[in-house]
């Protein structure tokens, strides 16, 4: 069974391990144990920033987070697999993402309090900043990919959305060039099954975001998010194809958000504690971590050194976060790489309204 499937009219989701646990023998991409640890302890490490940056927003101490609980294995299996020349045009849930490609978590930290430096574009990866407005992103990544092509680039370009991001306009612009142009462009989709308070069910009348693949002339696959190695599979096929010129793929990853939309969210307004719990049932901390126990990979010893790394390691990115401190003034630094004579003259008139 090929790993990289287009659809024919319905849903054929990928997937490595069952239940049980119990990988399919044919799928299975026989990771190293090496490869394998330093993925768990990578998701532990965006599990524990999860909660943390939730814990400093409803103290007071941040601003607006967007919780990615549930996602970790799409993220940081992508963060580990592209090169550092390669390209992310992440959404506003893509802080794993920046973890698994080398983010200073105090950076990261920095910008949840509300300064724009802290999300400066690392000079050792090429990651764009977090995009808010929703789908947007969509576009920059073909564009991205299309300056590769004309230069002679190797590098892939990655754009990250969600399911509601789906239904916007940019995201059919956006695969209509990367098909014409033949990209190198990964469009994936995380599929959360909440666009905010509106379930898939409403969002769309096909059997998947992925089959929309097939009206583009673009591969398209659906795949079991929550399952590291059903995904390993689908994202290194997606970027062989990319490197050897074949175009661009479309991954729909079914995933589940556990937590809220962002911290201004609700959603026991919106979805049942029941519903919560059936994908618990789903999620990697089950199925994925006894695969990790049984094939020796990880025991209780290393599973509780692993945590107690994550909990100091995110403890002290918040103190370095604290300590950090700047003036509203910075926002007008991070719109152009030249500030235009109509932002600058804004600049000095709010720093005029802010020194009073």
């Amino acid at each position: 069974m090929p790993v990289t499937t287009v659809f024919e009219g319905s849903t054929q989701r990928v997937s490595v391990l069952d239940d049980s646990a119990v990988p399919d023998s044919q799928l299975d991409p026989k990771l190293s144990k090496d490869f394998l640890l330093e993925l768990y302890k990578k998701m532990i490490l965006c599990r524990k920033f999860d909660a943390k940056a939730i814990a400093l927003q409803r103290q007071g101490r941040s601003f607006t987070y967007t919780p990615f609980e549930g996602q970790e294995a799409v993220q940081v299996l992508i963060g580990m697999m592209l090169k550092p020349t390669d390209w992310t045009c992440p959404s506003y849930r893509e802080s794993a993402l920046y973890i698994s490609r080398g983010a200073d978590m105090g950076d990261l930290f920095v910008y949840l309090k509300g300064h724009e430096d802290g999300m400066a574009i690392p000079n050792k990866t090429n990651d764009m900043p977090l995009s808010i407005p929703v789908g947007s992103q969509t576009a920059h990544g073909p564009g991205i990919a299309y300056a590769n092509k004309l230069k002679g680039n190797q590098g892939v370009a990655v754009v990250f959305f969600g399911d509601g991001a789906s239904s916007q306009g940019d995201f059919h612009e956006a695969m209509n060039f990367a098909s014409i142009y033949k990209l190198p462009c990964i469009f994936m989709c995380t599929n959360n099954q909440w666009a905010i308070s509106t379930p898939c069910k409403i969002q769309y009348n096909g059997a998947s975001i992925a089959q929309r693949a097939l009206s583009y002339g673009v591969m398209g696959v659906q795949v079991d998010g929550m399952d590291p190695l059903a995904f390993y599979q689908v994202f290194d096929q997606a970027l062989k194809r990319a490197r050897n010129g074949e175009g661009p793929t479309l991954i729909e990853a079914i995933c589940y958000r556990f937590g809220p939309h962002s911290t201004a969210d609700d959603p026991k307004k919106y979805r049942s504690e029941e519903e919560v719990a059936t994908w618990r049932k789903m999620d990697w901390t089950g199925r994925f971590v006894t695969y990790l126990r049984n094939n020796g990979v990880i025991n209780e010893q290393i599973e509780a050194q692993v945590d107690q790394e994550a909990i100091a390691s995110v403890e002290q990115a918040v103190a370095k976060a604290d300590t950090y401190t700047d003036s509203p003034v910075q926002m007008f630094d991070y719109v152009f790489s030249k500030p235009t004579a109509e932002l600058e003259r804004q600049k000095q008139e709010f720093k005029q309204f802010y020194n009073k």
